[in-house]
């Protein structure tokens, strides 16, 4: 592929992608900044993050639809708008009710920023190229997180909260206009297919073994990523490692450049054992979010003698969720690309909207202890959420031992 054409592709996806990320982690720096405005519990706050997830999973069944009917360039723009619409809002509410009304336009607008990318990849991209775009892709991604650390922290001492979602609004406007511009439409890549059609194919990939066995476990470990490094890991480096806010934001800002190096590095050793051996990215995925998960519990079991190991650490390998979708995408017709990539991404954000709201649930059970929360209060809440993940392993186990064995 030509340079240019290249860019044309990448840029408008790795825009909409990087304005996506920052505001799924926006809160994460935030949240101090909400509680003395208007008085949060855990819980409320958890919830105002969360409604955020709610509204982008409930879009991704008639989005995977809608990519493989109008296309990626057309799905995104036209959603983008939405997403600006919440932000203006979110900016000027007064209440938690106006908040979340905001923030559920934000995720219903930012809902195809992943998937209208891979759809477009699939569709100019070989599928041995895939991981790497996809970690790309998510590297994007990444950029918007790290920007919702120091940055923004820095951003707040020259405007409030309220300005800054007032320039987010602005932007994704702008990442909407560019996209419909500069995206260079594939000739045969939408058109009128029959809603039958569309809703059998749907069925093929909802049902189909592969998809079924890696979800559960993708689902659980995606979703702890999101609510952890989008909210909780602030306070936990609060209240269990006893770092201050300027510690707290570095800490912050070094994960996501962690996560970045994931996203990349994961996804070119994907691609080359891929290539070299024809190890499949779900494999690569899998045995990476293994070790997602033991750090996770040496997180609810207060280990804090090495916090920045830790925590970067943590962010490397929450990125190993990823790897499933170009896996699943190398497996399906192009055709089906944006169903299956929606499919799976609808389980990652219902379990996340689950995720983040019981988290602050379990965290509100124990006392308030000053500006944060009980140090045991994140033993319980990460702790239930390793072992989610580890049923989720353990089901992958089994439903490929039992392929295994039919065959």
């Amino acid at each position: 592929m030509a340079p240019l054409l290249f860019l044309r592709v990448f840029l408008p996806f790795a825009l909409g992608y990087f304005i996506s990320y920052f505001f799924r982690n926006v809160n994460a720096i935030i949240e101090a900044d909400l509680v003395g405005d208007l008085g949060f519990s855990a819980a409320s706050l958890g919830l105002l993050t969360s409604v955020y997830f709610i509204s982008f999973a409930s879009f991704q069944l008639p989005l995977g639809l809608l990519l493989d009917r109008f296309g990626p360039r057309r799905t995104e723009s036209v959603l983008l708008i939405f997403a600006a619409l919440g932000a203006l809002i979110f900016s000027m509410a007064e209440s938690l009710s106006g908040l979340i009304l905001g923030r559920l336009l934000i995720g219903f607008g930012v809902s195809a920023c992943l998937m209208a990318s891979f759809k477009a990849y699939v569709l100019w991209f070989p599928p041995d190229r895939l991981p790497l775009m996809n970690g790309l892709q998510m590297v994007a991604g990444g950029l918007g997180a790290m920007s919702a650390t120091v940055p923004l922290r820095t951003a707040l001492e020259f405007t409030d909260w309220r300005g800054v979602f007032l320039i987010l609004s602005g932007l994704t406007l702008f990442s909407a206009l560019v996209l419909w511009l500069v995206y260079p439409e594939k000739e045969g890549s939408a058109g009128p297919v029959p809603m039958k059609k569309q809703l059998e194919g749907l069925k093929t990939v909802l049902t189909s073994r592969p998809f079924l066995a890696i979800a559960p476990l993708v689902m659980f470990s995606q979703s702890a990523q999101m609510a952890i490094q989008g909210l909780w890991a602030k306070p936990w480096l609060r209240d269990v490692a006893g770092l201050d806010e300027a510690e707290c934001a570095n800490h912050l800002m070094w994960m996501m450049a962690a996560m970045m190096a994931g996203f990349f590095l994961l996804g070119l050793l994907s691609e080359r054992l891929y290539q070299a051996r024809k190890i499949s990215p779900v494999t690569v995925g899998v045995s990476a979010m293994a070790v997602f998960i033991v750090l996770q519990l040496l997180m609810a079991l207060g280990w804090t003698a090495q916090p920045m190991l830790l925590m970067t650490a943590f962010s490397f390998f929450a990125t190993a969720g990823i790897l499933p979708y170009a896996g699943l995408s190398q497996i399906f017709p192009k055709d089906l690309s944006g169903r299956v990539s929606t499919s799976l991404n609808l389980t990652v954000f219902l379990g996340a909207f689950a995720v983040q709201w019981g988290l602050g649930e379990i965290i509100s059970l124990w006392p308030t202890q000053g500006k944060g929360y009980a140090p045991e209060s994140y033993g319980a809440a990460f702790g239930s959420l390793a072992v989610l993940q580890l049923f989720g392993l353990l089901w992958f186990i089994v439903l490929n031992a039992m392929k295994h064995k039919a065959n």
